[in-house]
């Protein structure tokens, strides 16, 4: 058996391993980079990049669908199934490409593939596909393993046609029908983007959620919304599925009802769990939660007092690229000039699922404001339908509201369902995080006619209730539902 010694062992060559890397090495530090899997991030190859090529392509087919609203008529409307695949792939590809481009200038010998596990809280055993193993004495150690699509214990052994959102940009072509299982980011952005390239599609939900938001009033207008155009199934339990030939028959019971329908694929799309399952946690010292995953410090990644960091969608914080970008830096450099430690810089929270409308949740989300022990907090809000530049573009759909603090007047956070709201998302998120009061945003300058306008009514109404003292805030209403 190989042996092998370093300064830092990184476990994961994803977003959040790559920067952790790179990170270390930046400290002095003899960093291997472990890798049990394909090079090339989530992102790249089965993420926000390949999904928003579809959702390209679905745009463009709406737009032809919205065209007579202008007076503009088009031709007969052909969707090439083919053909909007092939792009995806390609344009997939590419992307992946840059990452291993970049992966291909770490020298040889800092890269080791295999699939690593904790025989103690210094030792790696890391195995590759042959069966050769290597052990790796690491002084530090960064967990960046990643995740992977959740499996319904009720979808398994189902049948060839239930697949997850990993599966979906390897088609040659586009489906006849899919039932989405699943109204969170990744379910709303791939269901939507079918049901637009033609594909029948259903949307099944266990609760009531829509994407990442908790505020209810948006909540709801995002429920109404969305179900303009998509078969979206609220407080829907998978009751069984199994395949009948070429086409999966899906069981589900709402309202105590069953009702059973067909479909191509069954698309399972209920969110992502980390991959820490399998990796000897049980041999590393570490304290866990009860999910398992190990006990850290959002500032610093560092696992309780220990030498090991965990970073990315393994801890499950905010499992988007940027973030994992960030934790990697943090957990790099903290590994890398171990036992000197450090709060990194983390960001304003700002998560987009690229629907349409989007859907946008930064800052202080009103769930975590509605918290038992927080302070009362004022909310302004605008409705999108009458907002101008929206009408013009007939995009006038969705809500946004606004949080305030009150004494202070500091801008908290905000959720929508916006017209060009990924755009919004980042003027707000910006305020959140320079820590701009209501009035100071309102000295902006806003443009006309633009979307943005829509951003200063609800600003100027978040800042009469904040004069005012008054809150719409309802306790009852924190959870989410439709």
């Amino acid at each position: 058996m190989r042996k092998l010694e370093v300064d830092v062992a990184v476990i994961g060559a994803g977003t959040a391993g790559l920067v952790a890397y790179r990170a270390a090495v930046q400290q002095g530090a003899r960093t291997l980079l472990i890798e049990g899997g394909q090079y090339g991030t989530t992102c790249a190859r089965v993420g926000c990049m390949p999904s928003k090529l579809l959702i390209a392509a679905a745009e463009a087919a709406h737009m032809l669908d919205l065209a007579p609203g202008f007076g503009v008529h088009p031709g007969e409307k052909r969707i090439d199934g083919e053909a909007v695949m092939a792009r995806v792939r390609r344009e997939r590809d590419r992307f992946v490409g840059f990452v291993l481009d970049g992966v291909d200038t770490i020298p040889a010998e800092d890269k080791l593939r295999g699939h690593a596990r904790f025989v103690e809280p210094h030792l790696l055993r890391v195995e590759d596909d042959g069966g050769e193993r290597t052990e790796v004495a690491a002084a530090r150690i960064v967990i960046a393993t990643g995740s992977t699509p959740t499996r319904l214990p009720v979808l398994a052994d189902a049948g060839p046609g239930v697949i997850t959102s990993d599966e979906v940009f390897d088609w040659q072509d586009l489906p006849r029908s899919v039932a989405v299982i699943g109204s969170g980011v990744i379910g709303l952005e791939l269901g939507q983007a079918l049901a637009r390239l033609g594909v029948r599609v259903s949307v099944y939900a266990r609760g009531g959620s829509v994407a990442q938001l908790t505020d209810p009033v948006v909540l709801r207008q995002a429920g109404r919304v969305l179900r303009e155009e998509l078969d979206l199934h609220f407080q829907s339990e998978i009751v069984k599925a199994e395949q009948d030939g070429d086409e999966i028959v899906l069981c589900t019971r709402e309202g105590g009802e069953e009702r059973c329908a067909r479909f191509q694929y069954v698309l399972q799309a209920a969110g992502r769990r980390p991959n820490v399952d399998d990796i000897g946690l049980e041999h590393s010292g570490l304290a866990l939660g009860p999910d398992r995953i190990p006990l850290f410090d959002t500032r610093t990644m560092q696992c309780g007092n220990s030498h090991v960091f965990i970073a990315g969608d393994a801890n499950q914080e905010r499992p988007v690229l940027p973030e994992a970008a960030d934790h990697g830096k943090i957990a790099g450099d903290n590994a890398g000039r171990y036992p000197d430690i450090r709060p990194g810089l983390r960001r304003t929270a700002l998560t987009a699922a690229f629907t349409e409308p989007n859907v946008v949740t930064l800052g202080a989300s009103y769930q975590a404001l509605c918290a038992p022990g927080k302070p009362k907090f004022a909310v302004g809000q605008v409705s999108f339908e009458n907002q101008g530049r929206s009408r013009v573009m007939l995009q006038n759909k969705g809500m946004l509201r606004v949080y305030g603090e009150y004494v202070t007047g500091r801008f908290l956070g905000a959720e929508m369902i916006a017209p060009r709201g990924e755009h919004i998302g980042h003027l707000l998120a910006w305020a959140v995080q320079a820590r701009l009061t209501v009035d100071q945003m309102l000295e902006m300058p806003f443009y006309h006619p633009v979307v943005e306008e829509g951003v200063r009514t609800a600003l100027r109404d978040l800042a009469a209730n904040i004069v005012k003292g008054t809150s719409d805030v309802d306790p009852d209403e924190v959870e989410p539902g439709t």
